[in-house]
């Protein structure tokens, strides 16, 4: 496997940890930044706006080479559900017969929640391009989808559920052949795997930081708008967003920051902020594709396993590695109880309604050792049946 893993940087919990593409683990430089910050407002109070004031702006260089973007591209701010908002109200201009939007009947409901409130506000048709094996996307699908009377198309670039990857440079020039504008929710790919969102020609995107980039629970996510955006007004604006030369004239109208910035909206969590500062000074250390190279061996690793060891569980996740995103989703018609039974051992995945198990080996900390101990579990529960007796009313991570 190519050299990487990096356990020693982070504060691990007991055990194995493979939910790391739900929420990452606590860097110690992540826990270093924010204890720096606590105690700038200790010591300073407000006077330590003077440091904070464009921390956000000093995080997009290390942003921007991770989705192969220009600094002044992208911003770290808000959350994806936020941001979504921010571009839907932006960029999906409704006009004559283009009108409708687009999405996948696999996105993650928050995606769906905001592109429907959109439909409805603007009256029209929010689409949603079917699955056939209710886990991953066909390409014929996605080719018949992008119609011509679709004015806005939002993808992922990795399934949620599934791991597959889909491929962006294809479908955006589709999409634009067709006169169609397209972003993407990168929250299941950044940090994961190289994008190349400028040059693929990609409209908009957003994404969270709380999951392979290990930024903390509700670390502020982030945004891209091509540099071919730039003069675009952003159609909700607050004060964050305003030019910082002038921020504080406190001016009654809005005098844009350059760029993607100008889409901030309200004062950033500082603290959080700092969550993600430190988290992504390990991607400064180490490249973005080495990562990819050994999530890649990981995940071949466990499927090889899978495959060898657990026949009764089904391999959801595409196996070519261009289809494949971070994480490896096992199909069991008793997975929720698996899952609950896998945390009382020591192992902690993640679970999907209704039938799914997510497995992230991240190229950080996973070793082929937790893999080996992961099935052995899983082998070890098949066979003895115990985990029939889980209850799993309520939540299921």
């Amino acid at each position: 496997m190519p050299p990487l893993p990096r356990p020693d940087a982070f504060l691990l919990p007991k055990g194995v940890y493979l939910d790391g593409n739900s929420l990452g683990p606590l860097t110690y430089a992540a826990q270093a930044a924010i204890e720096r910050r606590l105690r700038q407002w200790q010591v300073h109070g407000v006077g330590a706006w003077d440091d904070w004031f464009g921390l956000a702006e000093r995080l997009s260089p290390a942003i921007g080479r991770l989705v192969g973007a220009h600094p002044d591209e992208v911003i770290a701010t808000a959350s994806i559900t936020v941001n979504l908002h921010a571009l839907l109200a932006t960029f999906h201009r409704p006009e004559g017969r283009r009108r409708h939007l687009l999405a996948t009947a696999l996105d993650f409901p928050t995606d769906l929640h905001a592109l429907q409130s959109w439909a409805e506000l603007r009256g029209v048709e929010l689409r949603l391009m079917p699955s056939r094996d209710g886990h991953t996307l066909a390409d014929d699908d996605l080719d018949a989808a992008l119609t011509d009377d679709v004015a806005f198309a939002w993808l992922p670039t990795v399934l949620y559920r599934s791991g597959q990857a889909l491929d962006v440079a294809r479908w955006t020039r589709v999409a634009h052949e067709r006169g169609t504008t397209v972003g993407w929710d990168a929250a299941h790919s950044i940090g994961a795997l190289p994008h190349a969102l400028h040059d693929d020609g990609v409209d908009v995107a957003a994404w969270c930081s709380y999951k392979y980039l290990n930024g903390g629970p509700g670390a502020p996510g982030g945004l891209f708008v091509h540099r071919r955006h730039h003069d675009v007004m952003p159609a909700l604006r607050g004060w964050w967003g305003h030019d910082k030369a002038t921020q504080f004239a406190m001016a009654p109208t809005f005098a844009r920051a350059p760029a993607a910035a100008a889409f901030q909206l309200g004062t950033p969590p500082v603290l959080s902020l700092a969550g993600l500062e430190g988290a992504l000074a390990l991607y400064e250390e180490v490249g973005i594709e080495a990562v990819r190279a050994r999530s890649l061996a990981l995940t071949d690793a466990l499927i090889a396993r899978v495959d060898a060891t657990l026949p009764e569980l089904e391999v959801v996740t595409p196996r070519a590695h261009a289809r494949r995103g971070g994480h490896v989703a096992l199909r069991h018609p008793e997975a929720a109880r698996l899952s609950r039974a896998l945390r009382r051992r020591g192992v902690v995945p993640d679970f999907r309604q209704p039938d799914v198990l997510r497995l992230a080996p991240v190229a950080w900390y996973t070793s082929e050792a937790d893999l080996d101990r992961t099935v052995a579990v899983l082998r070890e529960l098949l066979d003895g049946g115990a985990y029939l007796d889980e209850v799993v009313d309520g939540p299921i991570g």
